[in-house]
């Protein structure tokens, strides 16, 4: 291996490059690389919705459980893992009971005109529907007040969801 030169220090382009690769790290929830694209939040390495989690046992279990990849369903196109056999058998019933509310951006977010991409285990169900968070801080505050957060996202989502490819 060559030893490093005395003094010598990267190109601008190269700190720039290093710089804003830093900062894209900093700024998404560790393991969590979302299309913020897409009208529904999918990994964009693998197509998963929810990054895996069954979207039926937020409803029937009261908490986020992995989906098995044996156990999945394409729909909206995105692929969804189940947890059980009737999980799926529900979602497949009726998807727009269980899918997140607003493709699984945060409600926060889409009030400020932005698609943030929800984390799967800081999530809500309000009057039925399942929102998803992108911080703790994000679901706290969506909390103390939800149905005027929801009616502001609701006012603005045509807005965002638009741009957003199908």
């Amino acid at each position: 291996m060559t030893a490093p030169c005395p003094g010598r220090k990267p190109s601008g382009a190269v700190r720039l490059a290093l710089a804003a690769a830093l900062l894209f790290a900093a700024a998404r929830p560790v393991g969590l690389l979302a299309a913020t694209t897409q009208r529904v939040v999918a990994d964009w390495r693998t197509g998963l919705g929810l990054y895996g989690f069954d979207p039926v046992a937020y409803f029937a279990d009261a908490q986020p459980e992995l989906g098995r990849p044996d156990l999945e369903y394409d729909f909206a196109g995105v692929i969804w893992r189940f947890h059980s056999e009737g999980n799926r058998a529900a979602f497949m019933e009726r998807p727009d009971v269980y899918l997140p509310r607003f493709g699984g951006y945060d409600p926060l977010g889409i009030t400020r005109g932005v698609a943030t991409p929800g984390h799967p285990e800081q999530w809500l169900i309000v009057d039925g529907q399942l929102f998803l968070f992108h911080t703790a801080a994000a679901r706290t505050q969506f909390a103390a007040n939800p149905r005027e957060i929801i009616a502001a996202a609701e006012a603005k989502w045509p807005e965002v969801e638009s741009p957003l490819v199908p």
